[in-house]
């Protein structure tokens, strides 16, 4: 009897913020993605991404966060329907009206990285987009982030430690700057077998047959 050929395998690294609303869709367009591709045995690893790196770490209000980055806050307004319906397609709520606080996003990202210890780092980002796009959580708060990490099933007191020491700051830092040099500007971008790049929130279908073609190039070349 022949033995089943193995799937293919391939890694996907996803460079995003858990501010950025594309990446909110992008995240649950290659969830989709994903279940279109059971014969593929796929990775996927997240990676920081500071979509704004001139918001200080306390945070500023989302008032002004939105008069500096859009003009104001009605301009933004007016862009931000089409963002709402979509992510609305994809089955997930984005209320522009409910963030009040534009956080600097280096706690989360320590958050995500910490989670991965435990193979929780996808349900982490995830909890943090939740709470930033349907709730309006205040990501500038160590106890918002403390319950966060709680909620995905990460010790409540080691996350308290951890967030109040400057541990990994360093290493987030260091790692989306590096995304930066290798020229990451749009986010969320996807790095498809640490080889091809795919930038922006692309629909699912897509993905899924990138992913799958690449997975099947890299199963034809030589170990």
């Amino acid at each position: 009897m022949t033995a089943a050929a193995p799937h293919p395998s391939i890694t996907v690294d996803v460079v995003s913020d858990v501010v950025c609303p594309w990446c909110y869709i992008g995240k649950r367009r290659l969830e989709s993605a994903l279940a279109e591709l059971p014969d593929v045995d796929v990775q996927v690893r997240w990676h920081p991404f500071f979509l704004n790196p001139w918001v200080p770490r306390e945070g500023i209000s989302r008032d002004e966060y939105l008069t500096k980055k859009f003009g104001s806050v009605e301009a933004y307004g007016r862009i931000s329907g089409r963002v709402v319906e979509t992510a609305a397609a994809e089955g997930l709520e984005y209320k522009p009206g409910s963030v009040k606080r534009q956080p600097n996003t280096i706690d989360c990202h320590r958050l995500i990285h910490w989670a991965d210890a435990s193979g929780k780092a996808a349900a982490m980002k995830q909890r943090l987009m939740e709470l930033y796009f349907r709730d309006g959580g205040d990501l500038t708060d160590p106890e918002v982030l403390v319950q966060a990490a709680a909620d995905v099933g990460l010790d409540a007191e080691d996350v308290r430690r951890r967030l109040a020491s400057d541990e990994d700051v360093a290493l987030i830092s260091q790692q989306a700057e590096a995304a930066a040099r290798a020229g990451v500007s749009g986010v969320p971008t996807f790095i498809l077998g640490g080889k091809y790049g795919l930038s922006g929130a692309q629909p699912a279908d897509q993905l899924a047959a990138a992913i799958r073609q690449v997975a099947a190039e890299l199963a034809t070349q030589p170990q």
